[in-house]
């Protein structure tokens, strides 16, 4: 959608905040993705890796909080 002329030129109030954190944090982006890299980016893992970490799994019961009698 576009739009008219005398709106080319609106930010919005929450692009204008991010604007002004990354001003104020440099460094924040940078630990954006240092952070992202820890926790999401993962290499790639094997077929036979995946099979063992299959295969060595312990099975879990259908309801966890359920005493074994």
């Amino acid at each position: 959608m576009k739009l008219p002329a005398k709106h080319n030129n609106y930010v919005s109030d929450h692009t204008l905040f991010i604007a002004e954190l990354k001003a104020k944090n440099p460094g924040m982006e940078a630990g954006q993705q240092a952070g992202r890299a820890l926790l999401w980016d993962k290499p790639p893992v094997s077929m036979d890796e995946q099979e063992r970490q299959l295969s060595s799994a312990i099975k879990q019961q259908a309801y966890v909080y359920q005493n074994k009698n």
